[in-house]
């Protein structure tokens, strides 16, 4: 199902349509013949699946040109400006599992935990988030039955379309997912808000979250069955998936749980034929595209995906001091994300295999935040592959991103059990047990039914998914993120941590964006 050519056919369509369109421009009628418009880009039938490509690839690369050249968002280095690196550092750089040395910007603001409005890194996940709805909202709009019949589009594209248009949906909710989440009153726009310039309405957490779920249960009957697609497109399951995440984090989000539902949908992940993988770095290599837990990921290829964000800045930002970049199938480190010990100290270094740290050089305790070997190295995402050999590019990786893998699933399933839905313990403790047999090789540290407790779970989510982007919203869900006791180094601006107001759960809205739309309000403590 899983080959080289799948993988890198999304990103080929994405070069094809570099030449073929430019998107500044696809709202208008030209009055020049030349000029590329919706109505002269969407008459070939080639570019429906080019521009859900261009979707796809908004969540990767930076802009039409990689590494650089053509952006996508402007207000920031464009290097900077990838989704997944934004995402990652937003995620990661705010919670006890990363640490960065660099001084770009305002970056320490996130370990700081004292961002405002003005913070160009808030900025930019938030004009991403916004850019990738626009996208989906425009092949949308472009590519109903009345757009088709007039244009004549028929045969193959014709009968893809309802799939196209499903994953462009799936694509729209998943960023306004992240919206919720991250901003939670974001502005909102859909395909059937009219071309060109205007103030969207500002929606609310209820309104977004009712959505979002409208959105993918609408779509789930249209979406591919499991692993039935092209690699790196979506599926059912990346629907279940996130509809899973979704109901998790209900209460968080509108104050209602939704834990049944979480069940639900994570047992419906689990039984769509996905398996765990027994080599547990096998998800985080260059060749991690043959794996079978990956549910959806942000595809990379070193010689057709060209970006400085992404896993090139995952990969090589995490390789410094004594380290040998080639062991990691890179040629050079930019000594930049390592972890804090309170991470570190949730492991049996000794014998979880899961607990992927360089120690040599690097010292547990961080005392300068600027010093690459202050805290541990992490070597889990590396650009090798299976069998040792570097990937096709040793400055930009092949390894894809997993978004969404199984492991991800058996751990909501119990969280989602124990908080009171409708599942069993002795699924969640097979589920539990199994990860935690790869992570060791034996049945030896297998839990019992008493050791399976909310604190277990939010500890072995951390063991189990540290740096894939989930750890800020595991740690809000847990009321552990702001006016708590548990802290980390260098939370806040203290080298021992203190606890941050309950309002920095949620980003402000850009002070740009308040500038430019009337109908927005500010979040509150901003």
């Amino acid at each position: 199902m899983k080959n080289t050519h799948n993988k890198i056919s999304l990103f080929l369509l994405v070069i094809a349509l570099t030449f073929t369109a430019c998107f500044d421009d696809l709202n208008t009628t030209p009055l020049d013949p030349d000029e590329i418009t919706s109505e002269t880009v969407f008459k070939d039938p080639a570019s429906y699946k080019q521009f859900l490509a261009k979707i796809y690839a908004g969540l990767a690369l930076s802009g039409q040109q990689g590494p650089a050249g053509q952006p996508d968002i402007s207000g920031i280095d464009e290097g900077f400006s990838t989704y997944l690196r934004q995402y990652w550092k937003a995620q990661e750089l705010s919670t006890d599992e990363a640490i960065i040395a660099w001084n770009d910007g305002n970056i320490h603001d996130y370990e700081q935990q004292d961002w405002d409005a003005a913070n160009e890194f808030v900025t930019a996940m938030y004009n991403r988030i916004m850019y990738q709805v626009s996208l989906a909202n425009e092949f949308i709009r472009e590519s109903t039955d009345a757009k088709l019949d007039d244009r004549g589009i028929d045969g193959t594209v014709r009968q893809e379309m309802p799939v196209f248009r499903a994953e462009a949906r799936f694509l729209r909710a998943f960023s306004y997912w992240h919206g919720l989440d991250m901003f939670r009153n974001m502005p909102f726009v859909t395909e059937e808000d009219r071309i060109g310039a205007f103030f969207p309405e500002q929606t609310n957490p209820d309104a977004l979250f009712t959505y979002i779920e409208s959105e993918l249960l609408a779509i789930e009957s249209e979406l591919a069955a499991p692993r039935s697609n092209e690699y790196g497109r979506v599926d059912q399951a990346a629907a279940w998936m996130l509809l899973a995440k979704l109901y998790l984090n209900g209460e968080v989000y509108t104050g209602r749980s939704y834990y049944d539902q979480a069940v639900e949908y994570s047992e419906k992940v689990i039984n769509a034929g996905f398996s765990i993988e027994q080599d547990y770095q096998a998800n985080f290599r260059a060749d991690n595209n043959l794996s079978s837990e990956i549910i959806f990921p942000v595809v990379f290829d070193g010689e057709v995906s060209q970006t400085w964000g992404g896993m090139t800045f995952v990969i090589h930002a995490g390789v410094g001091g004594s380290m040998d970049p080639a062991d990691s199938g890179i040629d050079n480190g930019w000594g930049g994300t390592r972890t804090t010990s309170t991470l570190v100290e949730k492991f049996d270094t000794i014998n979880d295999k899961r607990a992927l740290f360089y120690t040599d050089g690097q010292s547990l305790e961080i005392e300068s935040v600027a010093s690459f070997t202050d805290g541990y190295a992490i070597v889990k995402f590396t650009n090798l592959t299976t069998s040792g050999d570097p990937g096709s590019n040793l400055t930009f990786p092949d390894t894809d991103y997993p978004v969404f893998r199984l492991a991800d699933a058996y751990l909501m399933y119990a969280e989602a059990f124990l908080r009171g839905g409708n599942g069993n313990i002795d699924d969640a403790l097979l589920y539990i047990n199994e990860l935690r047999e790869r992570a060791f090789g034996d049945s030896n540290s297998n839990i019992s039914s008493a050791d399976l407790t909310l604190d277990f779970i939010i500890d072995e989510r951390a063991r189990e998914l540290y740096w894939e982007g989930h750890r800020r919203t595991d740690l809000i869900r847990y009321g552990q993120f702001s006016e708590t006791s548990y802290l980390w180094p260098w939370k806040g601006s203290t080298a021992e941590g203190e606890s941050r107001p309950a309002f920095y759960d949620v980003f402000p809205i850009p002070s740009t964006d308040l500038a430019a739309n009337p109908n927005l309000s500010q979040n509150t403590g901003y």
